[in-house]
C-alpha cells in the first residue's frame, strides 16, 4: 500500500497560521502550499477587520494568485486564520474552486480569542463529500510542537 500524499495549504494573513502550517510540515514531512490572493489585504487591523466582515457578509471569493494540483495529494491539512466566527474568504474561495471528493481535510485554524467558531462546520458544508477529521485550534502563534505532533498522532 503506498504512503499517502500529504499537502499542506494555508492562507496566513499576519503569519500565525503560516507559523503552524510550517509545523505540520516539519512532523509530517508534506509539500506545503500558501494560499494568496491578488488583491492584498490592508495591513491596518481595522481596515482588514472591515473588508472581512464585508466580504462574508456579501459571500464574497476573492481571486487567488496561485493555483496547484491537489488531484496527487489523499490528505490536506488547510490552514486559516479565523475571520468573522468561521474561515477566512481566501479559504472559502480555494475550497470551492477544488473538487475535494474523496479527500480527507485536517483544518487547523488560528484566531485572537474567539476560538474556532464555525470554522470546521462551515468546512463541512461547503465540502459534503470529503471527511474532515478534527482540527486543530490554537491562540495566535501559541501552539508547542509538541501538541501540534500530539493532535496528528491521534488523528491516526
Amino acid at each position: 500500500m503506498s504512503e499517502n500524499k500529504i499537502l499542506i495549504a494555508y492562507y496566513s494573513y499576519s503569519g500565525n497560521t503560516k507559523l503552524i502550517a510550517e509545523k505540520i510540515k516539519n512532523i509530517t514531512g508534506g509539500e506545503i502550499f500558501e494560499i494568496k490572493t491578488i488583491k492584498e489585504y490592508p495591513r491596518n487591523y481595522t481596515d482588514v477587520v472591515n473588508l472581512a466582515k464585508q466580504e462574508k457578509e456579501q459571500d464574497l471569493r476573492p481571486e487567488l494568485a496561485n493555483k496547484i494540483d491537489i488531484s496527487n495529494f489523499d490528505i490536506i491539512y488547510l490552514g486559516t486564520p479565523v475571520w468573522w466566527y468561521t474561515f477566512a474568504t481566501p479559504i472559502k474561495t480555494f475550497l470551492t474552486e477544488y473538487d475535494f471528493t474523496g479527500k480527507t481535510i485536517i483544518p487547523f485554524c488560528t484566531h485572537g480569542g474567539g476560538g474556532a467558531s464555525a470554522t470546521y462546520s462551515d468546512m463541512e458544508k461547503l465540502c459534503p463529500n470529503t471527511t474532515i477529521k478534527t482540527g486543530f485550534t490554537s491562540y495566535e502563534h501559541s501552539a508547542k510542537d509538541s501538541e501540534i505532533e500530539e493532535w496528528i498522532n491521534n488523528l491516526k
